[in-house]
């Protein structure tokens, strides 16, 4: 029989096992070993492999990735946990000036597999300093490839394709779709329970469509789907594309699917401002065969660039919601 489970689920099953295959992979954070993470995801993993490859850090961002880094180089394959991207800020130097461009800077000669994973996003009243995205920062960045799953299939088998890349990865997972009781409302699915890996850089065809392209990463694709559904009921068929991964960029699923719907809006609870929305766009903008296939200038939905605001009522104005994709992919088709 099929299980379904929820995304943290995947998440923690991916380790586990990757964990088990190989004995090089350590997991290093703050509350990741008797506490099982803020978010469960390394629940029974300190029970199971003890406090030489699960190791509870000091609250120091920046020590633990340059410990990361420097156990990377000497042959283990490290996965980090940041318990909220918000704190990448204080590692910041050990994540693009050491780990992104090492393997870059020594001609290959050192593997970078560091995964470094973290929770994203707002919705549940966290304010500003625990509710970003921010995942256009890292992709901005040569040498770190990014991954922003929305469900617990891709979740499972993108973090076993991350954690196996010697290349560093940015692994990013939305707090609303870790299918937790306290953060509704969650993402559940049938996941397989032998490993499995899904490639890096292939975007997901969520849904099929014909009218418009609608583009989402993380908890904006779940939203997107959410929304296809509805505008279906209006008599209008989106395609729904799920990234998954940022970097790589899947340019050939973009491209393809506007030059069918000749429609484009793309969603992202990023900031919009020098972000995602901009760079799926601008993919468009420079293909000639999908910019010609625009029957409509792009449009986009997202975080206009302010902080997340703690007031439901001002977080609820400043991010996607179904209702936004809904409304602005109706203008898209009726322009």
């Amino acid at each position: 029989m099929p299980r379904e489970i929820a995304m943290w689920e995947a998440i923690n099953e991916a380790i586990r096992q990757e964990m088990e295959r190989d004995s090089r992979i350590i997991v290093l954070g703050e509350d990741i070993g008797k506490m099982g993470g803020a978010f469960w995801c390394t629940q029974g993993l300190l029970e199971q492999f003890g406090s030489s490859r699960v190791i509870d850090t000091p609250i120091s961002e920046a020590g633990f990735m340059g410990m990361a880094i420097g156990a990377a180089l000497v042959g283990l394959r490290p996965i980090v946990e940041l318990q909220f991207v918000d704190f990448f800020g204080v590692a910041w130097d050990q994540i693009y000036n050491h780990l992104a461009k090492l393997r870059y800077m020594s001609g290959g000669q050192f593997k970078l597999p560091v995964v470094i994973r973290a929770p994203i996003g707002g919705g549940y009243g966290d304010a500003a300093q625990h509710s970003q995205v921010l995942y256009s920062i890292f992709a901005h960045i040569p040498g770190l490839k990014v991954v922003a799953p929305s469900n617990p299939y891709d979740a499972k088998g993108l973090l076993i394709s991350s954690i196996r890349c010697d290349d560093p990865v940015v692994f990013l997972e939305h707090k609303l779709l870790y299918g937790l009781f306290y953060l509704p409302p969650g993402s559940f699915g049938e996941v397989p329970e032998e490993p499995y890996e899904l490639p890096l850089g292939e975007a997901r065809i969520a849904a099929e469509g014909e009218d418009i392209t609608i583009v989402g990463a993380a908890y904006t694709a779940y939203l997107a789907e959410k929304a296809a559904d509805r505008l279906r009921e209006q008599g209008v068929s989106a395609e729904v594309i799920d990234l998954r991964t940022l970097v790589p960029l899947d340019k050939h699923a973009l491209r393809k699917s506007v030059e069918k719907t000749g429609r484009l809006l793309v969603v992202d609870e990023d900031y919009l401002p020098y972000g995602l929305t901009g760079e799926v766009i601008a993919t468009i903008a420079e293909d000639a065969e999908a910019f010609k296939a625009l029957k409509a200038p792009p449009a986009r939905v997202g975080n206009p660039g302010v902080p997340v605001p703690f007031s439901e009522p001002l977080e609820k104005a400043v991010l996607p919601s179904e209702d936004k994709i809904v409304k602005e992919a109706l203008k898209l088709v009726e322009a």
